[in-house]
């Protein structure tokens, strides 16, 4: 059975036949289409949906009468009372479902509200995404009918009160429609497992049965699986097993410094897919062979704003201002980043997503995925931020009676994976160990993705104990001196380049991993 022959509900049939209009007035439609929804709900009423409906510009009426949100705040004034299981909140009726997201120094994860609504949506890009295959040259249609070997999280959710959390990959399998069921892998009962290693090696138990078209997840993930198929099998390469494999479709980091590890799995070349599936919804794809950008995702379940990602907008610490200036898609300009604001069908309403985004082809609304608001460092998923990274060393110090006014950390290279290497200045006695120890265990306490992370991709933590005078003098060689000028808390490109021909002058430093 060819995926593209079922037989598809006469809903997402009618969606998939969207004319592809003007993305201004695709925009403004969605933006409509959510307004008239949630326009009895608490958030509604209060900014005043309906005045907005009626207006003859209500993309700008939209932008003055509701304020913007970061999670912390639509969470506390909002999100929080329908975790308490109130209706009829941000969007109509109970929120059953949330993806749960990197955490906070407040928590260990953000609860996303997850409908109904925002499913189908995601659902029916899917099948654009699908279905654009069709306009790639030399593909081999065969494998589009074979089996989706996924990676993602476990179909086991946390129960709450009233409401049901987990991965966002986890919900979308677990609600996925009957037609796509067949297609895929690794089926319902490996999906729910939670334990990382076990659902791997019972992915590699049963690949012999499985004749894999397509590979979908996080490349760190799907590069492990590969090589222990491999492994097991004592195979050349992964077409050995399976001959017909021909799409990897991947997303939430750079491909680049995995692709030449990864294709020397591989017995033939396949084609790469870039999606653009956050938490919050399926904002973009790669919808057309070998282009530089994904398409956004205009015509459906989600509107958009593009703040300009200027020291206007957005304070040193990443953090976006109060009424920040606010685009619409029209008005957006080519090679410059913006961070992006959603509104979707999950009540979320003007939400700063944390990604900053470059449009490369205004026309085609095509854009690459430019970084984070804030300083992160995310080599293979583990969304490691600044605020994480400031509560593990308090914590640690706390608990280890030390003090640490500076660190820094940089991604290294891990044989085929990766490292942290952390720098802390201690002018305290320290055992260095134990202090690596500490910081490792405080951030997977902190960080969901991270402590997933430590389990695969990110191999080791390394640390190195220097002195505060160390931090100084670097900071003193860059003439950067004075209160506004800040150690940068992640080290990258040039400047580690910097910092590590800096140390290799200083005495030896006490390194630990």
């Amino acid at each position: 059975m060819a995926i593209l022959d079922i037989k598809l509900p006469n809903s997402v049939l009618k969606a998939l036949r969207l004319p592809q209009n003007n993305p201004r007035r695709q925009q403004i439609r969605v933006l409509k289409k959510l307004l008239r929804k949630a326009r009895f709900t608490e958030f509604g009423q209060k900014y005043l949906f309906d005045e907005i409906l009626v207006s003859k510009h209500p993309g700008k009426k939209f932008q003055e009468l509701v304020p913007t949100f970061n999670y912390n705040r639509i969470y506390q004034e909002w999100w929080h009372k329908t975790l308490e299981g109130k209706p009829d909140v941000c969007w109509p009726g109970k929120i059953r479902y949330y993806a749960l997201s990197s955490g906070t120094s407040e928590a260990a994860s953000k609860y996303i509200p997850i409908t109904n609504d925002l499913l189908r949506g995601n659902k029916i890009v899917m099948i654009k995404q699908l279905l654009s295959l069709r306009t790639y040259e030399d593909i081999p249609y065969s494998s589009i009918g074979k089996g989706w070997l996924t990676l993602g999280g476990s179909t086991d959710l946390q129960k709450g009160s009233g409401y049901f959390a987990g991965d966002l990959s986890g919900i979308t399998v677990k609600k996925s429609p009957f037609w796509f069921q067949p297609f895929y892998k690794p089926g319902k009962k490996i999906a729910k497992e939670k334990d990382w290693n076990k659902k791997l090696e019972e992915i590699v138990e049963k690949a012999p049965e499985w004749d894999i078209g397509f590979l979908v997840g996080v490349p760190a993930w799907i590069q492990m699986c590969m090589e222990l198929v491999i492994e097991r099998y004592k195979l050349n390469n992964i077409h050995e097993m399976w001959p017909n494999l021909a799409f990897f479709v991947h997303g939430g980091v750079s491909f680049e410094p995995y692709k030449k590890g990864f294709e020397k799995l591989l017995g033939k070349p396949i084609t790469y897919i870039e999606t653009y599936l956050a938490s919050e919804g399926f904002i973009a794809y790669q919808d057309r062979q070998l282009s530089e950008g994904m398409r956004l995702v205009t015509g459906e379940h989600i509107f958009m704003e593009f703040v300009p990602f200027d020291d206007k907008n957005f304070d040193a610490n990443g953090e976006m201002i109060d009424n920040p200036e606010a685009l619409m898609i029209h008005e957006v300009e080519e090679g410059r980043d913006y961070a992006l604001l959603i509104s979707t069908a999950a009540g979320t309403w003007r939400y700063l997503i944390g990604d900053t985004i470059r449009f490369v082809d205004k026309e085609k609304c095509e854009i690459v995925i430019t970084g984070r608001t804030k300083h992160f460092l995310s080599l293979v998923g583990e969304h490691l931020s600044v605020e994480n990274m400031n509560k593990a060393i308090q914590l640690a110090s706390e608990e280890l009676n030390i003090s640490i006014p500076e660190f820094t950390v940089a991604g290294i290279p891990h044989g085929n994976f990766f490292a942290h290497h952390w720098y802390v200045a201690c002018d305290d006695k320290v055992d260095a160990d134990l202090l690596r120890k500490r910081i490792d265990e405080k951030l997977k306490e902190l960080n969901d993705d991270y402590a997933v992370e430590r389990k695969s991709a990110l191999k080791d933590v390394l640390l190195d104990v220097l002195t505060e005078q160390q931090f100084m003098d670097f900071m003193h060689s860059k003439g950067k001196i004075g209160g506004q000028h800040k150690f940068p808390r992640v080290l990258r490109g040039s400047l580690l380049e910097d910092w590590q021909a800096f140390l290799q002058k200083q005495p030896r430093p006490q390194l630990v991993h």
